[in-house]
């Protein structure tokens, strides 16, 4: 933790320029005067609300996008996700209490007594369902979590795409594995704590692509076949160099609440694969399914298997991306 004061003054006077460079990707140092006040304008906004405390902390977790790999995590598959430049930030302290307070701007404060951590379906689809479940996933790891107030400012959307509920549950995984955990928690497991926050206490059964990709950061090429022990493979390629740019686009449309929609596409996969006796469709031969379309049809419906199909296809075709951009080879890439 660092002197609240302290930490101020050193923004102000470029201390942190090189670590937002390299956050944000900054080469126009009028951009770096946007960081410089967002970050000041975040320590302000936290004494507004829970005053001034001596010593303070601060995170940032990155939003992510996909680019290999479409509904592939949640069947044992492979995919390509990056992070992004867009992120939930947040400054943190203790305040010497049993309750996390946590005041996203914006929206009210989440109050979560650190003693009271049981799932509640009343609470699915909320931020507060977010810190409840990954303070209690971390707790059973046997860490003694306290009381802290935390004030966070994202410009990673709600409902754009770019996943902002696993950024805030990686935001939250490091606060508290950075105030109480000695960093002893390494990415992959911040990003399996955020997972069971999102599926049991969230409602949401989702894979673990969007987690895994805030957590480790940078573009990377995942194998989730053993989930316990997922392949990660770091991507050192540079889109700016072929001169491409990822561009987020406004386009008005929310996903916010379309969770019953998303819980959809893993239930029928998994009934392709049930059908198989296998769990899901990364164990299932294509070349058995192919044969068994005629079945499958009036057992599981057109839709099914269409999103089965597209499984086989899309991950065989995030791993030959995954080669492509290893080795620079741009043109396949944008050909796959």
């Amino acid at each position: 933790m660092i002197k609240r004061e302290n930490l101020k003054q050193d923004i102000k006077n470029g201390e942190y320029n090189e670590v937002f460079e390299k956050l944000y990707c900054i080469k126009d140092p009028y951009d770096m005067n946007f960081y410089v006040n967002r970050y000041i304008n975040l320590i302000e906004s936290f004494e507004k609300t829970f005053g001034y405390p001596e010593e303070v902390s601060l995170f940032s977790a990155p939003g992510r996008t996909e680019i290999g790999g479409n509904h592939t995590d949640h069947q044992r598959g492979c995919v390509v996700a990056g992070s992004v430049n867009l992120d939930v930030i947040a400054v943190s302290a203790l305040n010497n209490s049993d309750e996390i307070r946590v005041k996203s701007e914006g929206y009210p404060v989440d109050i979560i007594n650190i003693n009271e951590l049981e799932p509640n379906n009343e609470e699915y689809n909320s931020s507060k369902s977010l810190i409840k479940g990954v303070v209690a996933k971390i707790k059973k790891l046997g860490y003694e979590i306290k009381g802290f107030d935390c004030y966070t400012v994202s410009n990673v959307l709600k409902g754009s795409g770019l996943s902002s509920s696993a950024a805030f549950e990686m935001l939250i995984g490091n606060i508290i594995n950075g105030m109480f955990c000695n960093n002893e928690i390494n990415a992959v497991e911040i990003a399996k704590i955020g997972q069971f926050a999102e599926n049991v206490y969230f409602g949401k059964p989702c894979g673990l692509m969007d987690q895994m990709a805030s957590s480790v950061g940078g573009i990377v090429f995942i194998d989730f076949n053993d989930l316990e022990n997922p392949i990660i493979k770091k991507i050192n390629f540079d889109f700016s160099s072929s001169d491409y740019a990822l561009c987020i686009i406004d386009s008005g449309a929310d996903h916010a609440n379309l969770t019953d929609e998303y819980a959809a596409i893993p239930s029928e996969m998994k009934k392709i694969a049930n059908y198989f006796e296998k769990d899901v469709l990364r164990d299932v031969d294509k070349k058995d399914f192919i044969a068994a379309i005629p079945d499958l049809r009036k057992i599981a419906g057109d839709r099914a298997v269409l999103r089965a199909l597209h499984f086989f296809d899309e991950n065989l075709r995030a791993q030959k991306e995954a080669q492509a951009l290893d080795i620079s080879n741009f043109k396949d890439f944008l050909s796959l």
